[in-house]
């Protein structure tokens, strides 16, 4: 059984963690022992039979990929014929981009390496020339190269430039515009897509310098994918790994597959958001929780995921909105062709809101700490000697983002809220959405023990408006998304 071909078959590792609806822990031990547990093969057969793929009952083995005519990628059998810069920067995530470079391959592309000098301390030129049947390019001075201008060829001849891993440093040079090698003067000559899986220490990549390169690029039109947290070579865990070579390959294919803003769904239930309503709109989307330190050490928080707003933004972004992810700390992936902003406390993301408008829609899906402390020690507080003393903290309220953004003199036409009440769902959610000022509230009931709302895939909500109330069944997050579009794509058109 070749997992990673199924992966890369079905889009990528957080496709697959969707379809089965479990975690990215249990793909990599899917991984690591080389087979799915039973419950989940029958699952993958219909989802590669419903591509259009012929697959082996016994062993899920890929015989045929889907024909031409297919809207999903295709195989290099059937020459595809989209062009790739692979671009490999000096970290120990680069030999990731010769499987990268493979999966690509796999999915019909055609891949030319570009490499840095650091790069060769990692892999050689060699393997990824080896990998990928074309010479690959290392120098900006080859005589032979040059002679005809190489770095304006290679920069005009791709569909895609495909930087893996993109390091802290290459960051930093691609954001200045400093053109010292090959691989940043082909970004510089390149009038072609630009993405970068990004991969660094987690410390790098918490960097302030850091974050002002990465929303520079992404501002600028360049897609980045990932990174994801795990563990990092250094031995570190946390935000900075590199996402995984099959979910770079599918989303490198997406950005640059015709039918990138059709999913394979929205083709069954003959919808085509190619010509969406939404298409080029605005649309700032909240996510995730806020954080509000106390000491050095501990913070007020909540138990937001993050997993509903960012698959909001994923949905709207696919739908071909110009989508601003603003999101406090979690572990879900950045989605695709959106910007993202990320912020720590409500402050913090009041003035990304602030800073985002105007805009035409307002998403406030996160969960914004209601308090913060009056003044956040600068030490670690100590527990009282005292086993039975307890603590004061003097507490105030946090910004109210939603409320501020309804009021705004430059207020978005659709101003949406999210209220998570623990009882009375329908009383509070309708008292929240007047008080608030805004135009609809998706509220949902959360505290459950046999359902939770907090960190799983599934929902359960319903749409408060001044026309009603609109009730909708537990579904996937996902699909709850795509719901919510269809209504805002229905109220902009009206």
């Amino acid at each position: 059984m070749n997992l990673s071909a199924i992966i890369t078959a079905l889009g990528g590792r957080h496709a697959i963690q969707q379809l089965l609806n479990v975690g990215p822990s249990a793909i990599s031990n899917y991984l690591t022992r080389g087979h799915l547990p039973e419950r989940a093969k029958p699952i993958i057969y219909a989802a590669l039979t419903k591509k259009g793929y012929q697959i082996r009952a016994d062993d899920l083995e890929i015989l045929a990929c889907p024909p031409a005519t297919s809207s999903q990628p295709l195989h290099h059998d059937t020459h595809s014929g989209k062009r790739i810069l692979l671009i490999v920067a000096g970290g120990i995530a680069a030999y990731k981009a010769l499987e990268t470079a493979r999966q690509l391959q796999q999915l019909g592309a055609h891949v030319t390496g570009v490499m840095t000098d650091g790069a060769k301390q990692f892999i050689t030129p060699l393997s990824l020339a080896a990998l990928t049947g074309e010479k690959c390019y290392d120098s900006l001075f080859s005589l032979t190269d040059e002679a005809e201008m190489g770095h304006i060829r290679l920069a005009r001849s791709a569909d895609l430039v495909l930087v893996v891993p993109a390091t802290a440093n290459f960051m930093a040079r691609a954001n200045a515009g400093i053109a010292d090698d090959l691989a940043t003067t082909i970004l510089l000559a390149t009038t072609a897509k630009v993405a970068m899986a990004p991969a660094m220490n987690p410390a790098m990549w918490a960097h302030a310098a850091t974050k002002h390169n990465f929303a520079t690029l992404r501002q600028r039109g360049v897609h980045m994918i990932g990174p994801v947290s795990g563990d990092t070579a250094c031995g570190e865990e946390g935000e900075g790994r590199m996402c995984e070579p099959a979910d770079i390959a599918a989303a490198a294919m997406q950005l640059i597959t015709p039918q990138n803003m059709t999913n394979a769904q929205d083709i069954t239930n003959g919808r085509n958001h190619n010509k969406s309503p939404l298409a080029g709109k605005r649309i700032i989307v909240t996510s995730g929780p806020t954080i509000e330190p106390i000491d050095k050490v501990r913070f007020i928080a909540n138990r937001s995921s993050g997993k509903q707003g960012h698959a909001i933004a994923a949905t709207l972004a696919k739908r071909g909105a110009d989508v601003i992810l603003i999101s406090g700390p979690v572990n879900e992936p950045t989605p695709d062709q959106v910007t993202m902003v990320q912020v720590t406390t409500a402050s913090e993301m009041l003035a990304a809101c602030k800073a985002a408008l105007p805009a035409e829609i307002a998403i406030c899906a996160a969960a914004v700490a209601d308090w913060r402390v009056q003044s956040i020690s600068d030490q670690k507080l100590k527990k009282p000697e005292d086993p039975e003393a307890g603590m004061t903290l003097a507490l105030c309220q946090n910004p109210d983002i939603l409320a501020h953004i309804s009021s705004a003199s430059n207020r978005p036409k659709l101003v949406i809220g999210f209220a998570a009440e623990t009882k009375n769902l329908l009383q509070n959610a309708t008292k929240k959405r007047q008080r608030k000022g805004c135009d609809w509230i998706i509220a949902n009931q959360v505290g459950g023990d046999a359902d939770p709302v907090f960190g799983s895939t599934l929902n359960q909500a319903m749409l408060i408006s001044a026309n009603g109330v609109d009730e909708w069944p537990q579904m996937q997050k996902a699909d709850l998304a795509e719901r919510l579009a269809d209504h805002i794509e229905a109220e902009v058109t009206r």
